[in-house]
């Protein structure tokens, strides 16, 4: 790792370097799913940073290693964009430069133990305050949280359900400070052994006495994935079709995934009666998502609608966070030209106020989302809270098929379902979908993006309350005090500093005649 020294400190190869290094952690997310990598994968990028030879030079570091961060996790994006997801990675990289600083503030040279110690909460805190920044909806969401590369690993479960994916980041990227300490500063081993250790005490004492969801049952529901078909008649017809393969095999619900009806049922009374009708031959309610302008009101919109042997039930569910770019151009009078450079929303779809928690029959409660709102803790929490008995979010990545993505949003519902104590089932258009337990754990196999297939799944269901819900997001105000609470201490110190520093002597004044004068005269 000392080999950073000798590169110079304005040299675009050390930020070409540090964009190198800033974007191995995507390799502990799928497709790859190295997951084991993730608790090393931000040693190199550290020791690069505690080596700059200014903080400013550090600020860089962290920026240039944030947007590699961020354009490694957002590649699949290219195709549609263009030259814009360089744009977007450049901008949510400069969250990165303060902790950059940071970083080089707490670990460059050989630093003191206690300022180790420091570090080991410090910078953890401040990486999750630069996730909890960029995962506000206008910024792209949560997509890429460090936490969420453990969704397959079960110790990591279960610290979600105390304190989020946001628990699962701090212990993460204080594990990373750590052994970074323990390759660039062997001298000051101990509180970097310490740090691990504590680590692994908050997950053994997870393990052991973090409640547990109570099994209560199980339902039997229905995902319905049409695959890539053109044209929403097409697409409706295949559906349809799909749907009747589920007459007689006993299903509580049905399940279609985002933009499977690309007309408002409001208008298309036609196709709402073949919907009843296939609800009818199923036994079982059809949750459907319309994905197109409203009769009833001005404005396109992706919403959750139920239908049941009647007809429409009147339950529905508007999106409420859109995709930027993808359903919406934020401050399009300024950003329009993204259309024309990419595959960017011509007209920015209509979002709706509030969750929605249905109930399908049978005393089953569901709560809808749609597409990356599954990357939002916070929604599930809210539904889980208010009575929702299984999560569903309905999505489709057909734009990047052949790319990581399908397989990184189909992880998501792992951390979601584990959260919050409540299945969760990821029905998609185009693949891939899941159904996870109340554990996180998954339930059946996943369909991939080649299936055009219905699948059936055995649905756990599960009752009780995990800390995350009930507490909420609690990491991420502890690590906001943290933060307060050490900028507040270097202020303080710096004020002391400065009051405790001599006044300089002021010679006295002389006059014409070159002799010193004289008070009162």
């Amino acid at each position: 790792m000392k080999t950073f020294d000798h590169l110079p400190a304005s040299s675009w190869r050390r930020s070409a370097l540090a964009a190198l290094v800033g974007a191995l952690p995507v390799l502990a997310f799928p497709e790859p799913s190295l997951w084991w990598f993730a608790y090393v994968a931000l040693v190199p990028w550290i020791a690069l940073i505690r080596s700059a030879p200014t903080g400013r030079r550090a600020a860089y570091d962290g920026w240039s290693g944030g947007f590699g961060f961020m354009l490694a996790m957002h590649h699949w994006l290219v195709p549609s964009l263009h030259v814009f997801t360089f744009v977007i990675a450049a901008l949510l990289g400069a969250l990165w430069a303060p902790w950059g600083a940071l970083v080089r503030h707490f670990l460059a040279g050989t630093p003191p133990r206690a300022r180790v110690a420091g570090a080991l909460l410090v910078l953890p805190s401040g990486w999750l305050l630069v996730e909890l920044v960029r995962s506000w909806q206008g910024l792209g969401g949560p997509w890429g949280v460090l936490g969420a590369s453990q969704w397959e690993v079960e110790p990591a479960l279960r610290l979600a359900s105390v304190g989020g994916v946001w628990l699962i980041s701090f212990l993460m990227v204080a594990v990373n400070v750590a052994v970074a300490v323990l390759v660039t500063v062997r001298r000051s081993r101990v509180p970097a052994l310490a740090g691990l250790l504590a680590t692994a005490a908050v997950t053994s004492a997870a393990w052991m006495w973090s409640p547990r969801p109570h099994p209560d049952g199980q339902v039997r529901i229905a995902v319905v994935q049409a695959g890539v078909i053109d044209g929403p008649d097409r697409r409706f017809a295949r559906e349809e079709a799909l749907t009747r393969r589920l007459a007689g095999q006993g299903v509580d619900l049905v399940v279609w995934g985002e933009s499977s009806v690309g007309f408002d049922l409001g208008e298309r009374r036609d196709l709402a009666r073949r919907l009843a009708g296939l609800s009818a031959e199923t036994g079982a309610d059809i949750l459907v998502n319309v994905d197109a302008r409203r009769s009833d009101k001005p404005g396109i919109y992706k919403s959750s609608v139920l239908v049941g042997p009647d007809g429409l039930t009147g339950d529905r569910y508007d999106k409420m966070r859109l995709v930027p770019f993808g359903e919406y151009i934020p401050f399009r009078s300024l950003l329009g030209w993204a259309t024309s450079v990419g595959k960017a929303a011509g007209e920015d779809r209509r979002n709706g106020s509030e969750q929605v928690v249905m109930d399908v029959g049978n005393g089953l409660r569901v709560g809808p989302m749609v597409c990356f709102e599954s990357a939002f803790p916070d929604m599930s929490r809210h539904l889980a809270d208010s009575g929702a008995q299984v999560l569903i979010a309905q999505s489709s990545t057909s734009s990047f098929q052949h790319s990581w993505a399908p397989e990184q949003h189909a992880s998501l519902a792992a951390l979601r379902a584990a959260e919050t104590g409540r299945p969760m089932v990821h029905a998609t258009l185009t693949g891939v979908s899941a159904v996870y337990g109340a554990e996180g754990q998954r339930v059946g196999s996943w369909l991939g993006t080649d299936a055009s297939t219905t699948a059936v799944y055995q649905v756990p269901l599960a009752t009780g309350v995990t800390p995350y819900v009930r507490f909420g997001d609690w990491v991420t105000r502890v690590a906001l005090l943290v933060v307060a609470g050490w900028c507040a201490g270097q202020g303080l110190r710096a004020l002391r500093l400065r009051r405790a520093a001599p006044e300089p002597r002021v010679p006295p004044a002389r006059t014409a005649h070159g002799s010193p004068a004289r008070p009162g005269r």
